[in-house]
């Protein structure tokens, strides 16, 4: 079975911009250690500050589902509740 690629947009709210940043900052290093982590890379958009986008590879949907349940996902949740105009998840497979 291939990777899975995720694309992973979440735009913050104005206010709520540093926050966002620094909450998702904190999510980089515990989950680059996770099993079938392949690449974790957070990027912040040129013309959009507030726009922030993972990019993301998995080994398979099953270590990405226990990623997604993992303890730094909760506590960002958390952390960031309210903060955040929209979240847009996408799954994708290379083909090239």
């Amino acid at each position: 079975m291939s990777k899975l690629t995720l694309i992973a947009r979440i735009f913050a709210k104005e206010e709520k911009r540093e926050l966002i940043k620094s909450e998702l900052i904190k999510l980089i290093a515990p989950t680059r250690k996770e099993e079938g982590c392949i690449n974790y890379d957070l990027h912040q958009d040129s013309e959009n500050p507030n726009l922030f986008v993972f990019h993301e590879n998995w080994e398979s949907k099953a270590l990405l589902e226990k990623h997604l349940a993992s303890a730094h996902i909760a506590e960002y949740m958390k952390a960031t509740e309210g903060a955040v105009e929209k979240f847009t998840l996408q799954e994708m497979t290379q083909i090239g």
